[in-house]
């Protein structure tokens, strides 16, 4: 979004968008609430009349990010309509593309559940119901797709996409992560011929 996009929206998007592209390059403790409404063209006044505290703020990142994931799927179902093992590849290769391209992939979800103390209660619920929201889609497509050991098959896609963020974050685009989509498919093969 160019600079003219981002005065034509309302201040409060504004100022939602300015702490989501905040927090996933600073981390949501590394991001003043000062930081945050200067970035959206805005004052402090203004962020906590939309949102009451920076919790709250935090929350409702949390929660645009959680939408943008219920599209994210969406769009590989209509891809692919009736046909689960299409979708699993190209869910595969979406979360691929999105550590190659470094995406705005909403990293803050993962970000923010290592940042957040354990009693931000309304915070951690949106992360927490976000991660068995999504191990629950992926677990249902692996079924669809005819893997009968579909739940260690989620566990293993969940765990090789976490280890891949975290080493994309510390080697870069070129390390292993880069083959993240090649050890996926692999997995996935391998399940289906059990």
């Amino acid at each position: 979004m160019g600079p003219s996009d981002a005065t034509s929206l309302k201040p409060r998007d504004r100022i939602l968008d300015a702490a989501r592209d905040l927090f996933r390059k600073h981390g949501i403790r590394g991001v003043g609430v000062d930081a945050i409404a200067s970035a959206a063209d805005s004052n402090k006044m203004t962020l906590y009349r939309h949102f009451g505290s920076k919790e709250d703020l935090i929350v409702a990142c949390l929660q645009a990010a959680t939408r943008e994931f219920d599209q994210f799927w969406d769009e590989i179902r209509a891809r692919h309509p009736d046909d689960a093992e299409a979708q699993l590849a190209d869910w595969i290769d979406q979360v691929a593309r999105g550590l190659r391209e470094a995406v705005d992939c909403n990293c803050e979800m993962i970000a923010a559940a290592f940042q957040l103390v354990p009693d931000d209660g309304s915070a951690l619920k949106v992360i927490n119901d976000f991660k068995s929201r999504q191990r629950e889609r992926l677990a249902g497509l692996c079924r669809a797709a005819g893997v009968a050991d579909y739940e260690l098959l989620t566990t293993t896609l969940v765990l090789l996409i976490e280890g891949a963020r975290s080493n994309r974050q510390s080697m870069g685009a070129e390390g292993p992560s880069a083959q993240f989509a090649s050890v996926a498919h692999a997995t996935v093969k391998l399940f289906k011929s059990r």
